[in-house]
């Protein structure tokens, strides 16, 4: 039996906008819009949108997930039983975390003594999310050398690069209601681009800067990473990476 818009956004919880926008990008079409214009879902719409939040919940962009969806060798079978395995694994680490916060707890109380090992279990910093994608876009040279750098650092050397990081991001996020074009605002891109450059063994041109700052905001993982600094962070980063691109290509 058909249903309408509004008893699919009830039923799923989520809004109506959410599902006007799935069909205007060619996500998820209806099965039929009515001659007075009412979107109607049939069972198989339905999979197919259990399907598309499966992926969502998993961190993968609309745009992916469109991919993924209407290529030929998409196998909605073979699909559900990955997801199943991904979210096995991601259950794992939480109940690892949640373990380990508790122990924590018990800790501060002084119910019981935490090794400094015991401290950081649950925590996996060793499969980059972003890493199939980086191949795809730079190559497995450019991400092997990368990688390469990074696991030849001492864990202090880590610890070093990710507080510089979050100190430039900090910055940026102080900034980020300014104009991207001021001269703080150049100044601080600036930093953020002889830190990619001096610290990942990948030499971004500066095209590739300014291609990056685009993905910032094109790929939700990266804004919602970028933006837990400041809301609208990402976009401002963007538009300072174009900015600071264009002004020394000469």
């Amino acid at each position: 039996m058909a249903m309408k818009v509004k008893e699919v956004a009830d039923l799923v919880g989520i809004s109506v906008r959410t599902l006007h926008h799935y069909d205007e990008i060619g996500l998820l079409t209806p099965e039929q819009t009515t001659d007075s214009g009412y979107r109607l879902y049939s069972n198989e719409n339905l999979e197919m949108l259990q399907q598309i939040l499966f992926l969502k919940e998993l961190g993968f962009p609309l745009k992916k997930i469109s991919k993924i969806i209407s290529s030929p060798s998409f196998d909605r079978k073979e699909a559900l039983k990955l997801h199943r395995k991904m979210l096995l694994e991601k259950r794992g680490r939480l109940d690892k975390m949640i373990a380990t916060i508790d122990k924590t707890i018990l800790n501060t109380e002084g119910e019981i003594q935490m090794s400094n090992k015991e401290k950081f279990e649950g925590f996996d910093f060793s499969h980059n999310p972003y890493e199939k994608e980086a191949r795809e876009r730079w190559g497995d040279e450019t991400v092997d050398k990368s990688n390469a750098k990074l696991g030849n650092m001492s864990e202090e050397e880590q610890k070093a690069m990710g507080d510089k990081m979050n100190t430039i991001y900090r910055k940026l996020a102080d900034l980020r209601n300014s104009s991207p074009d001021s001269d703080e605002a150049q100044q601080a891109i600036k930093e953020w681009y002889d830190f990619l450059n001096g610290n990942f063994g990948h030499h971004y041109s500066l095209d590739a800067f300014k291609g990056l700052g685009q993905m910032y905001v094109e790929d939700e993982r990266f804004t919602k990473n970028i933006d837990q600094f400041g809301k609208g962070l990402a976009r401002f980063m963007r538009d300072a990476m174009a900015v600071y691109s264009d002004n020394n290509k000469n």
